[in-house]
Protein backbone atom coordinates (compact mmCIF):
# COMPACT_ATOMS: atom_id res chain seq x y z
CA UNK A 1 0.00 0.00 0.00
CA UNK A 2 1.32 3.91 -0.46
CA UNK A 3 1.25 4.51 3.15
CA UNK A 4 1.84 8.07 1.97
CA UNK A 5 -1.37 8.45 0.77
CA UNK A 6 -2.77 6.46 3.03
CA UNK A 7 -1.36 8.50 5.61
CA UNK A 8 -2.78 11.60 3.50
CA UNK A 9 -6.51 9.69 3.66
CA UNK A 10 -6.21 9.41 7.49
CA UNK A 11 -5.43 13.00 7.92
CA UNK A 12 -8.67 13.98 5.79
CA UNK A 13 -10.93 11.39 7.35
CA UNK A 14 -9.52 13.52 10.69
CA UNK A 15 -10.27 16.91 9.65
CA UNK A 16 -13.55 15.73 8.20
CA UNK A 17 -14.71 14.26 11.74
CA UNK A 18 -13.64 17.55 13.50
CA UNK A 19 -15.02 19.66 11.08
CA UNK A 20 -18.33 18.47 9.19
CA UNK A 21 -21.04 16.87 11.34
CA UNK A 22 -22.37 13.57 9.41
CA UNK A 23 -25.87 13.52 7.46
CA UNK A 24 -27.50 11.57 9.70
CA UNK A 25 -26.84 13.50 12.46
CA UNK A 26 -27.64 16.68 11.01
CA UNK A 27 -30.94 14.97 9.92
CA UNK A 28 -31.49 14.17 13.74
CA UNK A 29 -30.64 18.22 14.84
CA UNK A 30 -33.16 19.24 12.40
CA UNK A 31 -36.15 17.17 13.80
CA UNK A 32 -35.16 18.80 16.97
CA UNK A 33 -35.46 21.96 15.86
CA UNK A 34 -38.50 21.60 14.16
CA UNK A 35 -40.34 19.86 17.67
CA UNK A 36 -39.27 22.31 19.95
CA UNK A 37 -41.16 25.51 21.20
CA UNK A 38 -40.33 29.08 19.62
CA UNK A 39 -38.61 31.72 22.32
CA UNK A 40 -37.33 29.39 24.69
CA UNK A 41 -34.11 29.15 26.15
CA UNK A 42 -33.82 25.64 24.06
CA UNK A 43 -34.76 27.18 21.26
CA UNK A 44 -32.57 29.52 21.12
CA UNK A 45 -29.53 27.29 22.20
CA UNK A 46 -30.66 25.08 18.69
CA UNK A 47 -30.41 28.20 16.96
CA UNK A 48 -26.95 28.42 18.24
CA UNK A 49 -26.32 25.07 17.08
CA UNK A 50 -27.40 25.02 13.77
CA UNK A 51 -25.15 28.45 13.75
CA UNK A 52 -22.54 26.45 15.00
CA UNK A 53 -22.78 23.46 12.58
CA UNK A 54 -22.57 25.83 9.35
CA UNK A 55 -20.02 27.99 10.79
CA UNK A 56 -17.87 24.78 11.04
CA UNK A 57 -18.23 24.34 7.55
CA UNK A 58 -17.47 27.25 6.09
CA UNK A 59 -14.27 27.54 8.74
CA UNK A 60 -13.07 24.10 8.15
CA UNK A 61 -12.49 24.55 12.13
CA UNK A 62 -13.40 22.07 15.35
CA UNK A 63 -17.49 21.69 15.63
CA UNK A 64 -16.81 21.55 19.64
CA UNK A 65 -13.17 22.41 20.87
CA UNK A 66 -12.76 19.01 22.98
CA UNK A 67 -11.15 16.53 20.12
CA UNK A 68 -11.86 14.11 23.56
CA UNK A 69 -9.92 10.59 22.86
CA UNK A 70 -10.14 9.42 19.30
CA UNK A 71 -10.85 6.28 18.80
CA UNK A 72 -10.61 4.31 15.20
CA UNK A 73 -12.15 1.26 14.01
CA UNK A 74 -9.93 -0.33 11.68
CA UNK A 75 -10.97 -3.48 9.05
CA UNK A 76 -8.15 -4.73 6.91
CA UNK A 77 -8.09 -7.01 4.61
CA UNK A 78 -5.29 -10.92 5.88
CA UNK A 79 -2.11 -9.41 5.49
CA UNK A 80 -2.27 -5.82 5.81
CA UNK A 81 0.88 -4.42 7.77
CA UNK A 82 -0.92 -2.99 11.02
CA UNK A 83 2.05 -1.70 12.40
CA UNK A 84 2.49 0.39 9.15
CA UNK A 85 -1.27 1.16 9.47
CA UNK A 86 -0.74 2.54 13.02
CA UNK A 87 2.21 4.41 12.49
CA UNK A 88 0.37 5.91 9.42
CA UNK A 89 -2.60 7.29 11.67
CA UNK A 90 -0.58 8.73 14.86
CA UNK A 91 1.76 10.64 11.97
CA UNK A 92 -2.03 12.08 10.40
CA UNK A 93 -3.32 12.75 13.91
CA UNK A 94 0.13 15.20 14.71
CA UNK A 95 -0.38 16.68 11.47
CA UNK A 96 -3.67 17.69 12.17
CA UNK A 97 -3.34 18.88 15.83
CA UNK A 98 -0.79 20.76 14.39
CA UNK A 99 -2.81 22.44 11.68
CA UNK A 100 -5.64 23.45 14.55
CA UNK A 101 -8.01 20.57 13.41
CA UNK A 102 -7.61 18.94 16.86
CA UNK A 103 -6.97 20.13 20.30
CA UNK A 104 -4.09 18.84 21.89
CA UNK A 105 -6.01 16.69 24.39
CA UNK A 106 -3.87 13.57 25.82
CA UNK A 107 -2.74 14.29 29.01
CA UNK A 108 -0.03 12.17 31.44
CA UNK A 109 -2.48 11.39 34.05
CA UNK A 110 0.67 11.08 36.76
CA UNK A 111 2.61 14.58 36.08
CA UNK A 112 -0.53 16.21 33.80
CA UNK A 113 2.04 17.37 31.49
CA UNK A 114 0.16 17.35 27.65
CA UNK A 115 2.01 16.08 25.05
CA UNK A 116 0.68 18.70 22.17
CA UNK A 117 0.26 16.66 19.61
CA UNK A 118 -2.59 14.46 20.78
CA UNK A 119 -0.20 10.76 21.19
CA UNK A 120 1.21 9.05 24.50
CA UNK A 121 0.25 6.55 25.93
CA UNK A 122 -3.02 4.79 25.19
CA UNK A 123 -3.36 7.33 22.82
CA UNK A 124 -5.31 7.36 20.01
CA UNK A 125 -7.55 4.64 20.53
CA UNK A 126 -7.03 1.86 17.52
CA UNK A 127 -9.17 -0.97 17.14
CA UNK A 128 -7.87 -3.67 14.65
CA UNK A 129 -10.42 -6.34 13.00
CA UNK A 130 -9.35 -8.76 9.82
CA UNK A 131 -11.84 -9.35 7.23
CA UNK A 132 -11.98 -10.98 3.73
CA UNK A 133 -12.70 -8.31 1.58
CA UNK A 134 -10.24 -6.38 0.08
CA UNK A 135 -10.13 -3.28 0.86
CA UNK A 136 -9.60 -1.07 4.44
CA UNK A 137 -12.52 -0.24 6.59
CA UNK A 138 -11.78 2.97 8.87
CA UNK A 139 -14.07 4.26 11.04
CA UNK A 140 -13.37 7.15 13.64
CA UNK A 141 -15.45 8.35 17.01
CA UNK A 142 -14.23 11.55 18.55
CA UNK A 143 -15.92 11.90 21.93
CA UNK A 144 -15.66 14.87 24.20
CA UNK A 145 -14.70 14.63 27.71
CA UNK A 146 -18.30 15.97 28.75
CA UNK A 147 -20.09 13.66 27.55
CA UNK A 148 -17.62 10.59 28.29
CA UNK A 149 -18.09 11.63 31.84
CA UNK A 150 -21.81 11.20 31.42
CA UNK A 151 -21.22 7.25 30.45
CA UNK A 152 -22.46 5.06 33.00
CA UNK A 153 -22.53 1.06 33.61
CA UNK A 154 -25.25 -0.62 36.03
CA UNK A 155 -24.58 -4.06 37.58
CA UNK A 156 -28.48 -5.83 37.67
CA UNK A 157 -30.02 -6.14 40.29
CA UNK A 158 -29.81 -2.68 41.70
CA UNK A 159 -32.28 0.23 43.12
CA UNK A 160 -32.75 3.19 40.38
CA UNK A 161 -33.90 6.44 41.96
CA UNK A 162 -37.49 7.36 40.94
CA UNK A 163 -37.79 3.55 39.15
CA UNK A 164 -37.13 1.29 42.09
CA UNK A 165 -36.03 -2.00 41.65
CA UNK A 166 -34.71 -2.95 38.15
CA UNK A 167 -34.24 -6.64 37.30
CA UNK A 168 -31.96 -9.62 35.49
CA UNK A 169 -34.84 -9.41 32.06
CA UNK A 170 -35.67 -7.02 29.30
CA UNK A 171 -37.43 -4.55 31.76
CA UNK A 172 -34.74 -3.67 33.73
CA UNK A 173 -32.48 -2.92 31.08
CA UNK A 174 -35.35 -0.24 30.15
CA UNK A 175 -35.30 1.30 33.39
CA UNK A 176 -31.13 1.45 33.62
CA UNK A 177 -31.85 3.14 29.90
CA UNK A 178 -33.95 5.40 31.16
CA UNK A 179 -32.07 6.39 34.23
CA UNK A 180 -29.02 6.78 31.98
CA UNK A 181 -30.76 9.31 30.35
CA UNK A 182 -31.88 11.11 33.36
CA UNK A 183 -28.58 11.48 35.34
CA UNK A 184 -27.48 12.92 32.46
CA UNK A 185 -29.11 16.07 32.69
CA UNK A 186 -27.40 19.01 30.66
CA UNK A 187 -24.03 17.91 31.48
CA UNK A 188 -23.36 15.89 28.45
CA UNK A 189 -24.14 18.48 26.30
CA UNK A 190 -28.13 17.54 25.29
CA UNK A 191 -29.59 16.49 23.43
CA UNK A 192 -27.78 13.54 23.19
CA UNK A 193 -27.33 9.85 21.38
CA UNK A 194 -27.26 6.74 23.72
CA UNK A 195 -25.03 3.52 22.35
CA UNK A 196 -26.06 0.46 25.56
CA UNK A 197 -24.35 -2.49 25.61
CA UNK A 198 -26.05 -5.22 27.27
CA UNK A 199 -23.76 -8.29 28.94
CA UNK A 200 -20.38 -9.17 28.86
CA UNK A 201 -17.98 -8.24 31.22
CA UNK A 202 -17.26 -4.66 32.76
CA UNK A 203 -14.97 -3.71 30.05
CA UNK A 204 -16.29 -5.64 26.92
CA UNK A 205 -19.62 -3.78 28.00
CA UNK A 206 -18.50 -0.30 27.57
CA UNK A 207 -17.05 -1.58 24.51
CA UNK A 208 -20.23 -2.97 23.03
CA UNK A 209 -22.21 0.51 24.19
CA UNK A 210 -19.62 2.50 22.17
CA UNK A 211 -19.58 0.07 19.05
CA UNK A 212 -23.12 1.29 18.79
CA UNK A 213 -22.67 4.53 18.09
CA UNK A 214 -20.85 3.33 15.32
CA UNK A 215 -24.69 2.78 14.11
CA UNK A 216 -26.35 5.08 11.43
CA UNK A 217 -28.40 7.32 13.31
CA UNK A 218 -31.77 6.10 11.35
CA UNK A 219 -30.92 2.59 11.21
CA UNK A 220 -32.81 -0.50 11.92
CA UNK A 221 -31.91 -3.37 14.63
CA UNK A 222 -32.19 -6.95 13.07
CA UNK A 223 -33.04 -7.88 16.31
CA UNK A 224 -37.02 -7.74 17.03
CA UNK A 225 -36.53 -7.07 20.95
CA UNK A 226 -33.81 -4.52 21.07
CA UNK A 227 -35.32 -2.48 18.14
CA UNK A 228 -39.08 -2.58 20.36
CA UNK A 229 -36.70 -1.20 23.36
CA UNK A 230 -34.71 1.31 21.01
CA UNK A 231 -38.19 2.58 19.98
CA UNK A 232 -39.61 2.75 23.50
CA UNK A 233 -36.55 4.73 25.03
CA UNK A 234 -36.71 7.63 21.83
CA UNK A 235 -40.59 7.74 22.27
CA UNK A 236 -40.21 7.92 26.16
CA UNK A 237 -36.80 9.67 26.93
CA UNK A 238 -38.00 12.85 25.42
CA UNK A 239 -41.23 13.11 27.92
CA UNK A 240 -38.89 13.81 30.74
CA UNK A 241 -38.58 17.77 30.20
CA UNK A 242 -34.72 17.23 30.70
CA UNK A 243 -33.78 19.58 26.58
CA UNK A 244 -31.08 20.65 24.87
CA UNK A 245 -28.68 21.56 27.20
CA UNK A 246 -30.66 20.84 30.35
CA UNK A 247 -33.01 24.26 30.47
CA UNK A 248 -36.08 22.06 29.89
CA UNK A 249 -37.78 21.04 26.20
CA UNK A 250 -39.28 18.88 23.81
CA UNK A 251 -35.98 17.64 22.97
CA UNK A 252 -33.43 15.27 25.33
CA UNK A 253 -32.74 12.14 23.25
CA UNK A 254 -31.47 12.38 19.02
CA UNK A 255 -31.11 8.43 19.01
CA UNK A 256 -30.08 4.99 21.08
CA UNK A 257 -28.71 2.29 19.66
CA UNK A 258 -28.58 -1.33 22.06
CA UNK A 259 -26.41 -4.25 21.53
CA UNK A 260 -26.08 -7.40 23.18
CA UNK A 261 -23.88 -10.02 24.13
CA UNK A 262 -23.66 -12.88 26.21
CA UNK A 263 -22.47 -12.66 30.05
CA UNK A 264 -20.99 -15.07 33.11
CA UNK A 265 -23.41 -16.13 35.03
CA UNK A 266 -22.64 -13.97 38.04
CA UNK A 267 -23.05 -10.47 36.47
CA UNK A 268 -25.21 -8.68 34.50
CA UNK A 269 -23.92 -5.05 33.24
CA UNK A 270 -25.61 -2.56 31.58
CA UNK A 271 -23.33 0.19 30.04
CA UNK A 272 -24.22 3.44 28.23
CA UNK A 273 -21.95 5.53 26.32
CA UNK A 274 -23.28 8.95 26.13
CA UNK A 275 -22.56 11.24 22.91
CA UNK A 276 -23.59 15.00 22.89
CA UNK A 277 -25.47 16.43 19.98
CA UNK A 278 -21.63 17.48 18.24
CA UNK A 279 -21.48 13.65 17.04
CA UNK A 280 -18.26 13.59 15.72
CA UNK A 281 -18.48 10.05 13.89
CA UNK A 282 -17.36 9.71 10.33
CA UNK A 283 -15.68 6.47 8.02
CA UNK A 284 -14.16 5.92 4.82
CA UNK A 285 -13.53 2.92 2.58
CA UNK A 286 -9.88 2.70 1.66
CA UNK A 287 -8.44 1.10 -1.60
CA UNK A 288 -5.53 -1.39 -0.26
CA UNK A 289 -3.32 -1.36 -2.45
CA UNK A 290 -3.40 2.74 -2.89
CA UNK A 291 -4.11 4.26 -0.22
CA UNK A 292 -7.26 6.29 -1.58
CA UNK A 293 -10.00 6.96 -0.11
CA UNK A 294 -12.64 5.21 -2.55
CA UNK A 295 -16.57 5.90 -0.30
CA UNK A 296 -17.61 8.03 2.62
CA UNK A 297 -19.94 6.32 4.90
CA UNK A 298 -22.44 8.36 7.10
CA UNK A 299 -22.59 11.09 4.26
CA UNK A 300 -25.66 10.13 2.33
CA UNK A 301 -28.36 11.73 1.25
CA UNK A 302 -29.55 15.21 0.61
CA UNK A 303 -27.78 18.39 2.08
CA UNK A 304 -29.53 18.91 5.24
CA UNK A 305 -30.19 22.53 5.35
CA UNK A 306 -31.91 24.28 8.45
CA UNK A 307 -33.04 27.35 7.63
CA UNK A 308 -36.67 25.70 7.22
CA UNK A 309 -37.00 24.53 10.27
CA UNK A 310 -36.03 27.10 12.53
CA UNK A 311 -38.26 29.09 14.43
CA UNK A 312 -37.31 33.00 15.45
CA UNK A 313 -36.14 31.71 18.53
CA UNK A 314 -33.60 34.91 19.55
CA UNK A 315 -36.82 37.66 18.47
CA UNK A 316 -39.52 35.66 20.01
CA UNK A 317 -38.05 35.08 23.37
CA UNK A 318 -39.29 36.64 26.48
CA UNK A 319 -36.24 36.81 28.50
CA UNK A 320 -34.79 39.80 29.66
CA UNK A 321 -31.53 40.66 27.98
CA UNK A 322 -28.60 42.34 30.07
CA UNK A 323 -25.29 43.60 28.40
CA UNK A 324 -22.22 43.48 30.85
CA UNK A 325 -18.94 44.41 31.16
CA UNK A 326 -16.09 44.24 33.92
CA UNK A 327 -15.14 44.42 36.08
CA UNK A 328 -18.78 43.71 37.51
CA UNK A 329 -20.00 45.10 40.30
CA UNK A 330 -22.41 42.96 42.81
CA UNK A 331 -25.20 45.40 42.40
CA UNK A 332 -25.33 44.56 38.72
CA UNK A 333 -24.75 40.79 39.66
CA UNK A 334 -28.02 41.23 42.11
CA UNK A 335 -30.18 42.19 39.22
CA UNK A 336 -29.77 39.18 37.47
CA UNK A 337 -32.53 36.22 37.46
CA UNK A 338 -32.55 32.47 36.43
CA UNK A 339 -33.77 33.09 32.42
CA UNK A 340 -32.32 35.83 32.04
CA UNK A 341 -30.00 36.96 28.75
CA UNK A 342 -26.25 37.70 28.83
CA UNK A 343 -24.11 39.56 26.25
CA UNK A 344 -20.66 40.00 27.68
CA UNK A 345 -18.38 42.47 26.06
CA UNK A 346 -14.69 43.13 27.06
CA UNK A 347 -11.98 41.19 29.24
CA UNK A 348 -12.71 37.33 30.23
CA UNK A 349 -10.20 35.04 31.42
CA UNK A 350 -10.31 30.80 30.94
CA UNK A 351 -10.01 28.71 33.81
CA UNK A 352 -10.69 25.15 34.09
CA UNK A 353 -9.31 22.26 35.93
CA UNK A 354 -5.68 22.85 36.35
CA UNK A 355 -6.32 26.78 37.35
CA UNK A 356 -9.10 26.05 39.60
CA UNK A 357 -6.43 23.57 41.84
CA UNK A 358 -4.02 25.97 41.58
CA UNK A 359 -5.86 29.33 42.43
CA UNK A 360 -6.88 27.52 45.52
CA UNK A 361 -3.24 27.58 47.30
CA UNK A 362 -1.73 30.49 45.05
CA UNK A 363 -2.31 33.96 44.09
CA UNK A 364 -4.06 34.65 40.88
CA UNK A 365 -1.51 35.80 37.63
CA UNK A 366 -4.07 38.39 37.32
CA UNK A 367 -6.52 40.90 39.42
CA UNK A 368 -9.50 39.09 38.74
CA UNK A 369 -11.90 41.32 41.14
CA UNK A 370 -14.89 41.54 39.55
CA UNK A 371 -14.07 39.48 36.52
CA UNK A 372 -15.40 36.63 34.76
CA UNK A 373 -14.22 33.25 34.34
CA UNK A 374 -14.93 30.97 31.45
CA UNK A 375 -14.76 27.27 31.70
CA UNK A 376 -12.71 26.61 28.50
CA UNK A 377 -9.90 24.46 27.02
CA UNK A 378 -9.94 26.35 23.39
CA UNK A 379 -8.27 25.45 19.95
CA UNK A 380 -5.26 28.32 19.72
CA UNK A 381 -2.95 28.29 16.57
CA UNK A 382 0.11 30.79 16.82
CA UNK A 383 0.77 32.97 13.83
CA UNK A 384 4.58 33.66 12.30
CA UNK A 385 4.14 37.21 14.13
CA UNK A 386 3.98 34.95 17.64
CA UNK A 387 0.42 36.18 18.53
CA UNK A 388 -2.72 33.55 19.41
CA UNK A 389 -5.85 33.54 17.56
CA UNK A 390 -8.69 31.02 18.94
CA UNK A 391 -9.63 28.44 16.51
CA UNK A 392 -12.12 26.68 18.46
CA UNK A 393 -13.50 27.85 21.99
CA UNK A 394 -16.87 26.14 23.54
CA UNK A 395 -17.76 25.60 27.72
CA UNK A 396 -16.48 22.76 29.00
CA UNK A 397 -18.53 20.36 31.53
CA UNK A 398 -18.68 22.72 35.27
CA UNK A 399 -19.35 20.44 37.76
CA UNK A 400 -16.02 19.62 37.83
CA UNK A 401 -15.29 22.68 39.66
CA UNK A 402 -17.65 22.16 42.39
CA UNK A 403 -14.88 22.34 44.81
CA UNK A 404 -12.86 24.64 43.77
CA UNK A 405 -15.25 27.47 42.87
CA UNK A 406 -17.33 29.02 45.56
CA UNK A 407 -13.86 29.72 47.54
CA UNK A 408 -12.13 31.11 44.24
CA UNK A 409 -14.96 33.52 43.62
CA UNK A 410 -14.76 34.86 47.77
CA UNK A 411 -11.24 34.67 47.75
CA UNK A 412 -10.83 36.80 43.97
CA UNK A 413 -13.92 38.39 44.18
CA UNK A 414 -15.07 36.56 40.63
CA UNK A 415 -18.62 37.92 39.89
CA UNK A 416 -19.21 35.25 37.16
CA UNK A 417 -18.20 32.24 35.99
CA UNK A 418 -19.43 30.34 32.19
CA UNK A 419 -19.69 27.11 31.47
CA UNK A 420 -22.25 24.47 30.72
CA UNK A 421 -24.22 21.73 32.50
CA UNK A 422 -24.72 23.88 35.71
CA UNK A 423 -23.13 23.55 39.06
CA UNK A 424 -24.21 22.38 42.70
CA UNK A 425 -25.19 23.28 46.36
CA UNK A 426 -22.06 24.60 47.11
CA UNK A 427 -21.28 26.86 44.57
CA UNK A 428 -25.00 28.26 44.44
CA UNK A 429 -24.39 28.90 48.31
CA UNK A 430 -21.46 31.33 47.29
CA UNK A 431 -23.29 32.71 44.64
CA UNK A 432 -25.69 34.19 47.13
CA UNK A 433 -23.43 34.93 49.69
CA UNK A 434 -20.51 36.93 47.93
CA UNK A 435 -22.96 37.67 44.77
CA UNK A 436 -22.32 36.23 41.58
CA UNK A 437 -24.11 34.05 38.94
CA UNK A 438 -23.52 31.36 36.56
CA UNK A 439 -24.38 31.28 33.11
CA UNK A 440 -24.77 28.31 30.91
CA UNK A 441 -23.31 28.63 27.77
CA UNK A 442 -24.41 26.81 24.62
CA UNK A 443 -22.15 23.16 24.74
CA UNK A 444 -20.24 22.40 21.75
CA UNK A 445 -20.48 25.65 20.00
CA UNK A 446 -16.80 25.99 19.56
CA UNK A 447 -17.20 28.31 16.82
CA UNK A 448 -20.19 30.66 17.12
CA UNK A 449 -18.13 31.03 20.49
CA UNK A 450 -14.96 31.60 18.73
CA UNK A 451 -16.65 34.12 16.23
CA UNK A 452 -17.21 36.19 19.75
CA UNK A 453 -13.77 36.29 20.83
CA UNK A 454 -12.10 39.34 19.07
CA UNK A 455 -8.67 39.17 20.70
CA UNK A 456 -6.55 36.82 22.46
CA UNK A 457 -4.64 39.82 25.02
CA UNK A 458 -1.98 37.46 26.55
CA UNK A 459 -1.56 33.96 28.46
CA UNK A 460 -0.67 32.73 31.96
CA UNK A 461 0.22 29.61 33.43
CA UNK A 462 0.88 28.10 29.87
CA UNK A 463 3.03 25.70 31.56
CA UNK A 464 -0.42 23.69 32.22
CA UNK A 465 -0.98 23.21 28.76
CA UNK A 466 -2.86 24.90 26.08
CA UNK A 467 -6.16 23.76 27.15
CA UNK A 468 -5.95 24.21 30.58
CA UNK A 469 -3.53 28.25 30.63
CA UNK A 470 -5.59 31.29 31.68
CA UNK A 471 -6.12 32.99 28.40
CA UNK A 472 -7.01 36.47 28.50
CA UNK A 473 -9.65 37.23 25.55
CA UNK A 474 -11.05 40.39 24.51
CA UNK A 475 -15.07 39.63 23.60
CA UNK A 476 -17.95 40.89 21.87
CA UNK A 477 -21.54 39.91 22.62
CA UNK A 478 -20.94 36.83 23.99
CA UNK A 479 -24.05 35.64 25.18
CA UNK A 480 -25.09 32.98 27.62
CA UNK A 481 -28.37 32.07 30.17
CA UNK A 482 -28.68 32.76 33.90
CA UNK A 483 -29.35 29.41 35.26
CA UNK A 484 -27.93 30.08 38.79
CA UNK A 485 -28.46 33.46 40.49
CA UNK A 486 -27.51 35.29 43.97
CA UNK A 487 -31.20 34.84 45.02
CA UNK A 488 -30.56 31.04 45.64
CA UNK A 489 -32.30 30.15 42.30
CA UNK A 490 -30.76 27.15 39.47
CA UNK A 491 -32.18 25.84 37.15
CA UNK A 492 -30.31 22.56 37.10
CA UNK A 493 -31.41 22.23 40.36
CA UNK A 494 -35.02 22.79 39.35
CA UNK A 495 -34.88 20.45 36.01
CA UNK A 496 -32.94 17.36 38.07
CA UNK A 497 -36.35 17.87 40.40
CA UNK A 498 -39.11 17.96 37.79
CA UNK A 499 -37.54 15.45 35.28
CA UNK A 500 -36.63 12.71 38.56
CA UNK A 501 -41.07 13.23 39.02
CA UNK A 502 -41.58 12.44 35.52
CA UNK A 503 -39.17 9.17 35.12
CA UNK A 504 -41.07 7.58 38.05
CA UNK A 505 -44.05 7.11 35.74
CA UNK A 506 -42.38 4.82 33.87
CA UNK A 507 -41.56 2.32 36.73
CA UNK A 508 -44.38 0.35 35.96
CA UNK A 509 -43.19 -2.62 33.77
CA UNK A 510 -43.55 -2.64 30.33
CA UNK A 511 -41.85 -5.71 28.60
CA UNK A 512 -42.54 -9.15 29.87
Amino acid sequence: MDLQQFQKSMYELIVETSTNLPKDVRRAVKEAVIRENAGTSAAMSLDTITNNIKMADENISPICQDTGLPTFKVKTPVGANQLEIKAAIHAALEQATEAGKLRPNSVDSLTGANSGNNLGAGTPVIKFEQWENDYIDVRLILKGGGCENKNIQYSLPCELDGLGRAGRDLDGIRKCIMHSVYQAQGQGCSAGFIGVGIGGDRTSGYELAKDQLFRRVDDVNPNEQLRQLEEYVMENANELGIGTMGFGGETTLLGCKVGVANRLPASFFVSVAYNCWAFRRLGVQIDAASGEIQEWFYQDGEEVSFDEAKKEAAEQSESRTFTLQAPITEEQIRELKVGDVVKITGRMYTGRDAIHKHLMDHDAPVDLNGQVIYHCGPVMLKDEQGQWHVKAAGPTTSIREEPYQGDIMKKFGIRAVIGKGGMGPKTLAALKEHGGVYLNAIGGAAQYYADCIKSVDGVDLMEFGIPEAMWHLQVEDFTAVVTMDSHGNSLHEHVDKSSLEKLSQFKEPVFS
